[in-house]
């Protein structure tokens, strides 16, 4: 199926090409130290030294990390730099890059101070224990320009037990492929303003969720910590690695400026105004029950700066979207807890394989599952958005609506984008909870009135939606899904309904 295909078709005019790609993503490290009795019955009966002597000897091995980083900048003819206080690193390092002209290898390596989560010596009734606190602790940065994924950097904590963080951005890593391929492209930032071969560039972006993220991981751990190789103390434990955080973004790159500019505008409108707390969990591949425990918010910032956007957030995952240079519309899903995402995994039930529907968890083999989850998710948005209008001659049809239509001899009333209860049904029909699944009587019955106990009430408000939706669906605006008792909204109820809304709440002006 079509990425984004209502919307694509809608705007089609104005678009030349889509480009879907994980942007931001930041891996973590942690070493096999699950929990606290785990560490101390290691620190005994492995290492078999005192628990105080340990906590000594953390000390020399951080000295031991900071004199290979600096070892690592000499040899490379880096500069070893060490900073404190809030400073941003990221102009820092481009700075770097562009006074020294460098486009490949190491760039430099920062040492900061920051609180980490590390270990300390508590008082326990027998004797001392080992326990996880953060304490101030120096930590290492290492920013390369790599050859396959450009600028990169692993930060590592100098004390035990010495997690790593590995940041990557999929659209250099994407940008780097292309060039080797001899591919032409214009790239500014993180974006890609001009493609010469969009379709190839899309089957290669989506290569990178399948890479061998552990062996190509745990190579640039061994790089930056001496302790985990052969030889060093900590020889035998490696690092399980999981995601931490995950950008998926979706570039709708416009023909000129001229283009996104006159859209945009109504693009983040109708989000503000018409998306709810349901449409935006919709998206994400939820649905808004009773049992939701946590907050849907809507920010939007119109005077930011480069541009204006908009941000959906559901607990610690958000959907937002903005403009890049003018010229790309860039639809974004972030995930940081992905267990609220559920994906099909083989699970053993009743002794038989069986495929059951999971909680998506953080282990980084499981990046093609968040590739798929934050796809879906910005083109259910995306399509969401196609019911905005925009200068065409479609939206000249929604004087038509205003008119009554006669159907098999019977006559059918028009709609007033003046009248409240109208615009309501408009906006119950279009709601983003049934992008999924289409809609029924009583979904709308519930959005309209809210849910009635009466039987008798309840069943005179039926057939009063009854009648709205076969005034609907004799326009063409609705239609019935086969096999079944639920609706979907067709291609032209979505731009002429959306007229309507925006005719009733921003008048004639912006709904032409």
């Amino acid at each position: 199926m079509q990425f984004a295909k209502r919307f694509l078709d809608k705007f089609s005019s104005l678009i030349v090409t889509v480009l879907s790609c994980f942007d931001r993503v930041i891996f973590k490290g942690y070493l096999p130290f699950h929990n606290e009795g785990e560490l101390n019955s290691w620190v005994d009966y492995t290492l078999r030294i005192r628990r105080i002597d340990f906590v000594t000897q953390l000390e020399k091995r951080s000295e031991e990390l900071v004199d290979h980083a600096k070892a690592f900048a000499e040899k490379a003819s880096r500069p070893y730099e060490r900073r404190q206080g809030r400073f941003r690193k990221e102009q820092f390092i481009q700075d770097i890059i562009r006074r020294d002209n460098l486009t490949q290898g190491l760039v430099a390596v920062l040492c900061t101070q920051e609180t980490c989560r590390s270990i300390k010596l508590a008082y326990a009734d027998k004797r001392p224990r080992l326990i996880f606190a953060k304490r101030p602790q120096r930590v290492l940065y290492y920013y390369f320009l790599d050859r396959d994924f450009g600028l990169m950097y692993i930060r590592l904590e100098t004390w035990f037990p010495y997690t790593i963080q590995v940041y990557v951005n999929g659209h250099d890593w994407l940008a780097r492929k292309m060039l080797g391929r001899k591919m032409g492209f214009v790239q500014r930032d993180n974006a890609f303003t001009q493609l010469d071969d969009p379709q190839q560039a899309q089957q290669i972006a989506d290569q990178f969720a399948q890479l061998n993220w552990v062996k190509q991981l745990s190579k640039w751990a061994r790089l930056v910590n001496p302790h985990i190789d052969k030889g060093g103390w900590l020889h035998g434990k490696d690092y399980y690695w999981v995601t931490e955080q995950a950008e998926y973004a979706s570039d709708v790159i416009f023909k000129d400026r001229s283009k996104l500019k006159d859209l945009y505008p109504r693009l983040l409108d109708h989000a503000v105004v018409n998306f709810s707390a349901s449409d935006i969990l919709t998206f994400l591949g939820r649905k808004l029950t009773g049992n939701f425990l946590g907050e849907v918010l809507t920010d939007c910032k119109k005077k930011r700066e480069p541009g204006a956007r908009v941000k959906h957030r559901v607990k610690e995952n958000w959907i937002k979207m903005y403009d890049k240079f003018g010229l790309v519309l860039r639809v974004e899903t972030v995930i940081n807890s992905p267990r609220e995402f559920r994906v099909r995994r083989k699970r053993i039930r009743k002794g038989q394989p069986t495929m059951v529907w999971c909680p998506m968890n953080k282990g980084v083999t499981n990046l093609p599952s968040y590739q798929r989850v934050c796809r879906a998710a910005n083109d259910r948005y995306l399509n969401a958005l196609s019911v905005v209008n925009d200068p065409t001659p479609a939206y000249q049809q929604v004087a038509d609506l205003t008119e009554s239509k006669t159907h098999q001899g019977r006559r059918y009333a028009g709609f007033n984008p003046a009248r409240k209860d109208d615009v309501r049904l408009f906006q119950a029909v279009l709601s983003g909870a049934h992008e999924l699944r289409g809609f029924h009587n009583c979904d709308i019955r519930e959005s309209l009135h809210g849910v009635v106990r009466d039987p008798t009430e309840r069943r005179r408000r039926a057939n009063a939606v009854s009648r709205m939706l076969k005034r609907l669906h004799v326009r063409g605006l609705i239609a019935r899904i086969p096999r079944t008792r639920r609706w979907r909204v067709t291609s032209r109820g979505h731009s002429l309904l959306g007229a309507m809304i925006r005719l009733h709440y921003h008048g004639i002006p912006l709904a032409a």
